[in-house]
């Protein structure tokens, strides 16, 4: 007996089909994206060793113009920097962001930083931490659970100041660790401790959400406590782990001077950084940059040009012996990242620089991402 087909059979093949194809166009697609992914893993291990290559030929032409650096300061006017600085000579024709290695057709981009242009966190006391809560916005009731638990994680001890935390607190949190109980060796360590473990913001802005309403210390009071916010100022824009132990004048921001001394405001900072420009006003001259912190009190005392001099910090010896204290002219540790680009893949090789002197530069360690 022979079975005649009805529309509804007609109809259940076509699914079956349709649903087949899909099916099949699914496991195409993920064979395609598996052997996308193949391919590039392939690439990539071919041209590991290039990379590498590069990287550390861009940290050693890093080292070499930190090496040729002659002048008695180290200042933003430099070579290493972008400036125009006329020392350097013999790096003078190259661009540090396309920079070529040797004859191979090959450019890196290099950039340096020298890390005195922020406060070393492990030299912060009470009064210091404070001043940077204060002018990141950090909301008053909070600044001394930070204040409080970043000392106790520098502290040697387990026993808890007022508002801190140790080892015995971290225990029950919902990542358990201990305190740290020694010198912070890498400002990542902050996200670990109390206060700013459940505001990381207050670490970096790279943890706060996009539409948060962004607060610096002049906008602090009328924000909303119910709100998600951003902070204009972070630690990372004011602290390092792995400078010396003095700020440099000539590198540092406005804001980490305000961290020295209570009688330092925005507007003696500001007035500081526009002292670099030399007793001609002119940045990019000869006289750039501070050659003494006693210069820059001299200077200070006077005034830039075109400016009302305000008297020197603390009004004379107090001040003076803080500043010396904590500034200085010389950068001794840089942080270096080198970008290379291979057939359109990129790859950045990070490295921190210790400059003792001109023929001892040491590659503390170095990384890439």
């Amino acid at each position: 007996m022979r079975i005649q087909p009805t529309s509804q059979n007609k109809g259940i093949a076509l699914i079956i089909v349709l649903v087949v194809i899909a099916i099949l166009a699914v496991l195409a697609g993920n064979f395609a994206a598996s052997m996308k992914v193949e391919t590039m893993l392939a690439r990539n291990a071919s041209f590991d060793s290039e990379f590498e290559w590069l990287g550390r030929s861009g940290i050693e032409v890093a080292k070499a113009v930190l090496a040729d650096q002659k002048d008695p300061f180290t200042s933003l006017g430099q070579y290493w920097a972008g400036g125009q600085g006329s020392t350097n000579g013999s790096f003078a024709e190259f661009d540090l962001h396309h920079f070529p290695i040797g004859d191979s057709g090959m450019f890196v981009d290099i950039s340096i930083e020298d890390q005195e242009r922020y406060f070393n966190i492990n030299m912060a006391d009470e009064m210091v931490l404070g001043q940077a809560l204060n002018l990141i916005g950090v909301d008053a009731g909070q600044r001394s659970s930070v204040i409080d638990s970043i000392l106790d994680w520098k502290d040697a001890d387990d026993n808890n100041r007022m508002s801190g935390a140790e080892t015995s607190d971290y225990k029950s949190y919902w990542l358990p660790h201990a305190a740290k109980n020694g010198y912070i060796d890498d400002m990542s360590e902050l996200l670990l401790v109390h206060g700013i473990m459940e505001q990381p913001q207050i670490y970096s802005r790279a943890y706060a959400n996009p539409g948060a309403s962004v607060i610096s210390r002049h906008n602090r009071m009328g924000a909303s406590k119910f709100e998600e916010i951003a902070y204009e100022t972070t630690l990372t824009d004011l602290f390092t782990s792995l400078s010396s132990r003095t700020v440099n004048i000539n590198t540092c921001s406005a804001k980490v001077l305000q961290l020295l001394l209570p009688e330092i405001d925005e507007a003696m900072a500001n007035s500081i950084i526009q002292g670099r420009d030399g007793p001609d006003g002119v940045p990019g001259t000869d006289d750039d940059g501070y050659r003494s912190v006693q210069q820059m009190m001299s200077r200070m005392a006077i005034g830039p040009p075109g400016a009302g001099g305000p008297p020197p910090p603390g009004g004379g010896s107090p001040g003076m012996n803080v500043l010396t204290r904590y500034c200085g002219v010389q950068s001794y540790v840089f942080k270096v990242n080198v970008k290379v680009d291979l057939g359109g893949m990129t790859r950045t090789y990070h490295a921190i620089l210790r400059r003792a002197s001109a023929r001892d530069i040491q590659m503390l360690c170095m990384d890439w991402d």
